[in-house]
């Protein structure tokens, strides 16, 4: 079972198809083994053979059953847990999902205790990184709808005035840029988001660091991005949560 997981994440990350060699060398499994497991994943139809490529079946849909959801729930909340002990800080993962921004996963420790939520998060999206960062993700027509529902609000002296000069920061955003706040939702705090697009899926990891530590926060951003790098297969499966 972990191998052939180990196996789909690889073909996970190839969305035009890969071949069974390049499969092996990525899982590390030996050439024979990778054969047969792939040959039982399109025989189970979790994966599908197009002139010698590999792709995502239409059964990985069946993955969206209660104990699969589990297990995607699992994977997530491991990674961010290893990330949140390798990098020393509160991890988040987030969805933009049905017109909402949604929490899925937040992963804290006493030595790195996430941001307490006092004005709710889907509400203020507008004055916290991830919401910036989901929002970015977005065509203009979304922000704007998103704004209508959820106005621009004060929270503190650095959050964002206006919608307007929220679209506009938005619009400069680079795609798949790191998106940095820092006191615009909770006084005391500095975070950062990366985004992460699967689909037609708006996702983003976040970090956040007390103010005082406010140079840890973009190294440490790009040292998330890097793992993120390494882990897209596993996030990507896990997307849809």
């Amino acid at each position: 079972m972990q191998r052939a997981m180990r196996l789909l994440e690889s073909v996970a990350e190839h969305p035009y198809g890969a071949p069974a060699k390049l499969l092996a060398r990525q899982t590390g499994l030996a050439l024979p083994t990778t054969y047969h497991l792939l040959r039982t994943l399109v025989h189970e139809g979790y994966l599908r053979r197009e002139k010698g490529l590999f792709f995502l079946g239409a059964a990985v849909e069946r993955l969206s059953s209660s104990g699969a959801q589990q297990k995607r729930r699992s994977v997530v909340a491991d990674t961010l847990a290893h990330w949140r002990d390798s990098l020393g800080v509160p991890v988040y993962y987030a969805l933009y999902r049905e017109g909402e921004i949604e929490v899925v996963c937040v992963s804290e420790s006493p030595e790195a205790p996430a941001v307490e939520e006092w004005a709710v998060f889907r509400e203020t999206g507008h004055a916290h990184a991830i919401g910036q960062c989901l929002l970015a993700q977005l065509d203009e027509d979304a922000r704007r709808d998103h704004l209508v529902r959820h106005p621009v609000q004060a929270l503190t002296p650095y959050t964002v005035r206006d919608g307007g000069a929220l679209l506009r920061r938005l619009t400069r955003t680079r795609p798949m840029q790191t998106v940095v706040e820092r006191q615009e939702y909770a006084l005391g705090t500095v975070c950062a988001a990366v985004p992460i697009t699967a689909g037609t899926t708006a996702a983003a990891i976040a970090i956040s660091v007390p103010v005082r530590h406010a140079d840890r926060l973009l190294p440490t951003a790009h040292r998330l991005q890097t793992e993120i790098g390494r882990h897209l297969g596993s996030l990507s499966l896990s997307i849809s949560i």
